[in-house]
């Protein structure tokens, strides 16, 4: 029996964690397996460049970060539309699933990828997947493997920043991730900027100032990549895309809001991005643990030839999800949740009130 693999899209700690989690329960539950990895993601599914895995392959990749069969971004909006040389996409990843006789296709990727998995599943084809995103916005798992090492990586981004921002008494947004919520409590932030409460400059303001009245001499902002304030919140793309041509350009939102600052406090504003640090690094230990049972049960399905599901974690326990229900559907942070409001009970303001 033949399994194909592949993982897809940006790259994370514990891919390899999660693909030998898989691994090891295939060679254990079938007698005669072979694997066969595609080389970074979809684009070698449709051009055919591919490996014949060994078990000496996946032996010693469970705290190795990134991924042994490489990356790609493969836009989903883009897989109807042929490539340089007229390739039609869809119908050259069917050919070759075909051409190597595989039982099945292993995908682990986050949204646009999901996405993938499920077009080919309409095309025919066996998938199982799995959940990755450092950002933890697939929905129907309420975890994805990656995003709890990322945390971590950014959390301590946030640790390092206090001494220097304190010894300085300056103002820091550490901005540019998408798991802003839990590395800015992990870290101790005074402010939170996240896309599903768009801010108040003048609160945020009044916050800064609010801490310095207290003899506070720094403090720090965590803000999400898509962060947004009130006035652009209630536009249209249109709206936002004109009103942008007038205004400077910034590399990010944290830095448009760093000179925001400087500009209505004279307070002295730097702005750090972990970016692709949060991606790299071995796997943290919840995440190898998460790994290797998202990939075991990933295994199971395949035994049970329950094809069409993506793995996925609910109230600790390992479940699945048909592919059609959670393709083109994000997970976004509630308002509301239990989380934002107690962490406003202890004092972060998320720029809103």
């Amino acid at each position: 029996m033949r399994i194909g693999m592949l993982t897809s899209g940006g790259d994370c700690q514990s891919l390899n964690a999660t693909m030998r989690g898989v691994a090891k329960a295939l060679y254990k539950m079938f007698e005669d397996v072979e694997i066969i990895g595609f080389e970074d993601g979809y684009k070698g599914l449709m051009y055919a460049d591919y490996q014949i895995m060994k078990p000496s392959d996946f032996s010693g990749i469970l705290t190795k970060g990134g991924t042994i069969l490489g990356t790609s971004r493969q836009p989903f909006k883009l897989m109807r539309v042929p490539d340089e040389n007229g390739l039609d996409k869809v119908e050259a990843m069917k050919h070759t699933y075909r051409k190597l006789k595989l039982e099945c296709l292993v995908v682990l990727g986050g949204n646009g990828s999901q996405k993938t998995a499920n077009l080919l599943r309409e095309e025919g084809l066996n998938v199982v997947s799995l959940p990755k995103t450092i950002d933890n916005d697939l929905w129907g798992t309420d975890v994805t493997f990656g995003f709890q090492s990322a945390i971590n990586v950014a959390a301590n981004a946030i640790d390092c920043i206090h001494t220097t921002a304190a010894s300085h008494g300056r103002v820091f947004i550490v901005g540019g991730m998408g798991l802003t919520l839990y590395a800015g409590i992990a870290g101790g932030a005074d402010i939170i900027l996240l896309p599903e409460i768009p801010y108040d400059i003048d609160v945020i303001v009044e916050a800064l100032k609010e801490r310095s009245r207290q003899g506070k001499r720094f403090s720090i902002l965590a803000v999400a990549e898509g962060a947004i304030s009130k006035e652009d919140a209630i536009l249209s793309k249109k709206e936002l895309k004109e009103k942008k041509k007038n205004q400077v350009v910034y590399p990010s939102v944290a830095y448009a809001l760093g000179a925001q600052i400087t500009e209505k406090t004279g307070q002295e504003v730097r702005v750090t991005v972990p970016g692709h640090t949060q991606r790299g690094g071995e796997p943290c230990p919840y995440d190898r643990v998460l790994s290797t049972r998202l990939g075991a049960a990933a295994a199971k399905l395949i035994q049970e030839k329950k094809y069409g599901y993506m793995v996925a974690v609910k109230n600790n326990e390992i479940t699945e999800v048909p592919l059609e229900v959670v393709a083109g559907k994000l997970k976004t942070v509630d308002p509301n949740c239990s989380m934002i409001q107690e962490a406003k009970m202890i004092g972060i303001s998320f720029g809103d009130e």
